[in-house]
């Protein structure tokens, strides 16, 4: 896709696309990252200069995204939002702990906690937005993202059929945001680069048929309905789904 890219603040939207990827590989722990100091950037961004980042999601993927941007000194997470209270609140505490020893400040409370994603895109000072949500909701929020004017890293899968990958890029186009899809394993695995490069020298000769596999995924969970746990919104997290009954999710 090509993305129109708004003049305004246009090296921060390009270091936006720079962090995604380095802190989306870093999560990965994947060695092949070449850090901002190695480039000679090793200075202490203002705050004009650095970008505001929510993230919206913070489960197992959530939470290492979220470890990879906090490291970065040229974008502040100061938001979060999570449907588990406990979740968020966890999370908040922990960004807030961790920019204040990096600041060396005893306290700082620069990050917010919201269970309403809808709440946190209406903050003005807010530029980017990480989506590490339930498959179901990454589209549906990717496009109020867009629509409230914020760029965006986008957990895969990125919708749940074609119709919705063809409603996020046409509002991505729409209100020119920047977008970055989460695949950092294809970006920086080795034996993925390696098979890219066997066949664009044509080492495999010509290719008739590719065969795509899909694995089934973890097993795990319960049918049995089971109380929902306090402090979890689970209508806000069934959002655009059908409704089910709340049962034992195989990760917490």
């Amino acid at each position: 896709m090509e993305y129109t890219m708004n003049s305004k603040r246009k090296m921060s939207r390009r270091r936006f696309l720079k962090n995604t990827t380095a802190a989306g590989a870093a999560s990965f722990a994947i060695p092949y990252i070449i850090t901002s100091s190695a480039l000679g950037n090793d200075t202490i961004h203002p705050a004009s200069e650095r970008i505001s980042l929510a993230h919206i999601g913070v489960g197992g993927q959530g939470s290492g995204l979220l470890r990879g941007f906090i490291n970065l000194d040229d974008c502040r997470v100061t938001a979060v939002c999570d449907t588990f209270r406990n979740r968020r609140e966890k999370t908040v505490d922990y960004v807030n702990t961790t920019y204040a020893d990096k600041l060396k400040k005893g306290v700082y409370k620069g990050c917010s906690a919201y269970e309403d994603f809808r709440e946190l895109l209406q903050r003005p000072d807010i530029d980017a937005v990480v989506i590490a949500t339930p498959d179901h909701w990454h589209v549906p929020i990717a496009m109020a993202a867009a629509k409230a004017g914020k760029d965006m890293y986008v957990e895969k899968p990125l919708g749940v059929s074609a119709e919705h990958n063809k409603l996020i890029r046409h509002a991505i186009h729409r209100y020119g945001r920047i977008f970055q899809y989460g695949t950092q394993q294809r970006c920086f695995s080795s034996h993925c680069a390696f098979a890219c490069e066997l066949v664009r020298n044509g080492r495999l000769g010509k290719l008739k048929n590719i065969i795509v596999d899909a694995p089934a995924g973890a097993k795990g969970g319960s049918t049995k309905e089971i109380p929902i746990p306090e402090g979890f919104d689970y209508n806000m997290w069934l959002g655009p789904a059908p409704w089910s009954p709340y049962r034992r999710p195989m990760y917490k």
